[in-house]
């Protein structure tokens, strides 16, 4: 599984970190990172939580 980031709709509002903080981080400008690619399979299940919750939809799924 991989997951990206869409910077130009990300917020920095670090809920992609409070669900899967293995997976995501956030930059020296506040937008969210991806720490692993791809997302080892024990993260799966809190990488599609960061991906659902995310409020601006900056997070994309590649199963």
């Amino acid at each position: 599984m991989r997951v990206s980031v869409d910077r130009d709709r990300c917020e920095g509002n670090a809920i992609c970190v409070k669900y899967a903080p293995a997976v995501f981080e956030l930059d020296d400008d506040d937008y969210s990172v991806v720490k692993l690619d791809p997302v080892p399979q024990a993260e799966w299940e809190n990488g599609r939580k960061a991906v659902a919750e995310c409020p601006r939809a900056a997070l994309t799924l590649d199963e």
